[in-house]
């Protein structure tokens, strides 16, 4: 089978697309025929070799957590799906023709593919993080970059949920924030005065890692009621970075939920084929991003 890989960290450049022996389902597993694989920052942090805790890695090492596709192999122990099933989910080494998945869920009704693939590990940091700094319905949630796969989830989540949600994006992404439910501005210089215009914020989230940890603890009051996802120097601050995923299960069967009522849709930006992960981990990095990236096989 065809796989994309890296022997060394580093740039894009590192990621190849060689053949592989293909990878089987063990006990509590299921493996699919791969119909799409989600792009996430997660992917390229890894592959520079940034020290992320809950993915040690092995090299030469696949690429890739998020997928959706057909089940053509289901391991010992795994019950309530059979080959032929569409589902999305979690595993290792996505951005393949086949790959072994430890979380799933069947893709919903009317959702291709390649949207079901972006919301995975989206969905489930959405979900650890507005847990993780405590916001409740009432209160107003502050995200700094919105506009992105994790910002678009928050922010329907949390507007699901009744909490008020300011979001920071660039200029071209204001509509899509309002469209989202956000109160909506930009950033850049003055940022935090037209944030506190829009209103008092009782708890913020980093999703870009643009150097603004200080100014977020500055408008909630409090490094506790302040969370990233993006910036590792965040715990120097006094502000937790959050890291290890919580139960990918569960947030699949949360973002099935959202999907089949209308509360949850994240569009895709740009599909890529396997031979172009390198140009889908260039365009990531470049942030700016609206909505999902995926790889499609």
């Amino acid at each position: 089978m065809k796989k994309v890989s890296f022997a060394e960290f580093g740039g894009p450049s590192v990621l190849h697309l060689v053949d592989a022996e293909e990878p089987h389902a063990g006990p509590g597993r299921i493996r699919i025929a791969v119909r799409a694989a989600g792009v996430n920052p997660v992917d390229w942090r890894i592959r520079e070799g940034q020290k992320l805790g809950a993915h040690p890695v092995e090299l030469p090492s696949g690429v890739g957590l998020d997928a959706a596709g057909v089940v053509d192999e289901v391991g010992e122990g795994v019950e309530e799906v059979e080959v032929g099933d569409h589902v999305f989910g979690e595993g290792v080494s996505t951005y393949a023709e086949f790959a072994v998945l430890s979380a799933w869920a069947r893709v919903p009704e009317g959702v291709t593919f390649e949207e079901a693939a972006g919301y995975p590990s989206v969905v489930e940091t959405a979900l650890r993080i507005i847990r993780e700094v405590g916001v409740q319905s009432g209160q107003t949630l502050l995200v700094s970059g919105a506009s992105g796969g994790v910002g678009s989830a928050v922010l329907q989540i949390a507007r699901d949920r009744g909490i008020t949600v300011i979001g920071t994006a660039g200029t071209a992404n204001q509509d899509y924030l309002r469209g989202l439910g956000a109160l909506a501005t930009t950033y850049g210089e003055g940022w935090v005065e037209r944030v506190r215009q829009l209103g008092h914020v009782d708890a913020a989230l980093d999703l870009a890692g643009s150097g603004v940890i200080r100014e977020l603890v500055e408008l909630t009051g409090n490094p506790q009621k302040v969370i990233s996802i993006a910036d590792l120097g965040a715990p120097e601050l006094g502000v937790r970075f959050s890291g290890v995923a919580g139960s990918v299960s569960e947030a699949l069967a949360v973002a099935a939920d959202l999907i089949a009522r209308g509360k949850l849709h994240i569009p895709i930006e740009k599909s890529y084929t396997l031979a172009e992960a390198a140009a889908a981990h260039t365009d990531s990095q470049a942030g700016h991003t609206r909505g999902r990236r995926v790889i499609v096989v």
